[in-house]
């Protein structure tokens, strides 16, 4: 669903013109949405969220209880999910950590860390036997995998398989896990193999992703004759923005899984979705300011834009919309600006072009007034954006449902 649900169309349409522009999130339907994933996902599926696809308190609150943990990716956010989930597990990934990252991630207890680099690996061996020396967190190796043609169709972001600054290359497999078994890091335990390679694939190809993940890392093992416990293939579930009715399929994505499971029983597997559990619970509201054209194309002016919402700019895509038209009467002496034609362009109050949130959206009779609820904005939205260009007001957050 990307047309607001009612509790959030009432809301926008009930707030303040200084609460404008807001964002809404709809908690109870995040919590469904999440509740029939993990139901998707065989028993032995571990689910982490990535934090970084949207961190408010209220979303990882309203996560609990159907997740595993949570990843993070820098000390500011370890410490931030650490305040809002206590006692919940975490796994430290990313690259560039530093040292003052790690000493903290060992402070607070984190037992699971993502090393990209045999430096990241020493460092951390180094850090934990100086300041942690009984707690042996285990490590799984990031490695930038090979992909085919077929893994990455719809993927709009690429993490693996070319040059990329994430994980190891897989010709320095052998050597770094050496490191690990032969004595050099014994205050380090081996869980297994880490690899995030894409973005935005469908079910059919993250699953082709993830067996050839499995395979290639059970190789590894054996060549060492080690066993791993898990092997985590990632997050990355497409979320459509052109078609936002077409939602990624858990149901054959967790049959999938369970194929690889039941072939290797002693296995657990972890995937790390972010966008893909929360994008469809949020909604950024504004009002249109300005109705006029500009040389045969109609644009409307929105308070707020892309410094709030950077994800069409971003990604260069049209962010879904849904008109809300002002049942209140007009304010003002002055007349309303009102489109003459049957498709308007939402722009932005910044100084640049790229401000643009929606292209040629069907508004016959948009006016000055109406409101704007722009959908999947539940990730990568507000916490992505250039906040303070141009210093206009920061938005509001409503978070809706039961807390």
């Amino acid at each position: 669903m990307t047309a607001p649900t009612e509790r959030v169309r009432e809301r926008a349409q009930a707030l303040d013109f200084e609460e404008l522009p807001a964002y809404l999130y709809d908690l109870d339907a995040l919590r469904d949405h999440a509740a029939a994933v993990r139901r998707a996902l065989p028993e032995r599926v571990e689910l982490y969220y990535a934090a970084k696809a949207n961190p408010e308190p209220e979303i990882l609150a309203a996560l609990g209880p159907h997740v595993d943990g949570y990843e993070v990716s820098s000390g500011g956010e370890l410490a931030h999910v650490a305040k809002a989930a206590p006692g919940r597990p975490l796994a430290f990934g990313g690259p560039g950590k530093t040292p003052a990252e790690i000493r903290t991630a060992l402070e607070l207890g984190v037992r699971r860390f993502h090393v990209e680099s045999a430096y990241e690996l020493r460092m951390l061996a180094d850090l934990t036997a100086r300041l942690a020396p009984r707690a042996r967190p285990g490590v799984l190796l990031r490695f930038n995998l090979p992909l085919s043609d077929d893994s990455l169709q719809g993927s709009s972001l690429t993490m693996g398989g070319r040059p990329t600054p994430f994980g190891l290359d897989p010709s320095e497999a052998d050597s770094v896990v050496r490191l690990l078994t032969d004595g050099t890091c014994p205050q380090l335990e081996l869980l297994g193999v880490h690899a995030h390679l894409a973005s935005g694939p469908g079910a059919p190809e993250l699953l082709t992703m993830s067996h050839a993940i499995v395979a290639w890392s059970l190789a590894l093992a054996e060549r060492h004759a080690i066993r791993f416990k898990e092997i985590n293939v990632g997050g990355g579930m497409s979320v459509d923005y052109a078609h936002p009715e077409d939602r990624f399929d858990w149901a054959a994505y967790g049959q999938g899984l369970a194929r690889i499971l039941d072939a290797h029983p002693e296995l657990t597997l972890r995937i790390e979705p972010g966008r893909a559990l929360t994008a469809y619970c949020g909604w950024y509201a504004t009002e249109v300011l300005d109705v006029k054209e500009s040389h045969g194309e109609e644009f409307a002016v929105v308070r707020g834009g892309t410094h709030h919402l950077r994800t069409p700019a971003t990604k260069g895509h049209d962010q879904p919309c849904t008109v809300l038209t002002s049942e209140q009467p007009w304010p003002h002496p002055w007349p309303r600006s009102v489109a003459r034609r049957d498709r308007v362009t939402f722009a932005g109050q910044l100084c640049t072009p790229k401000d643009v949130l929606s292209r040629q959206v069907p508004a016959a009779g948009l006016r000055a007034g109406d409101r704007v609820a722009f959908g999947l904005a539940g990730a990568y939205a507000w916490n992505i954006s250039h906040h303070d260009f141009l210093m206009h007001p920061r938005p509001t957050f409503h978070f809706l449902g039961e807390s």
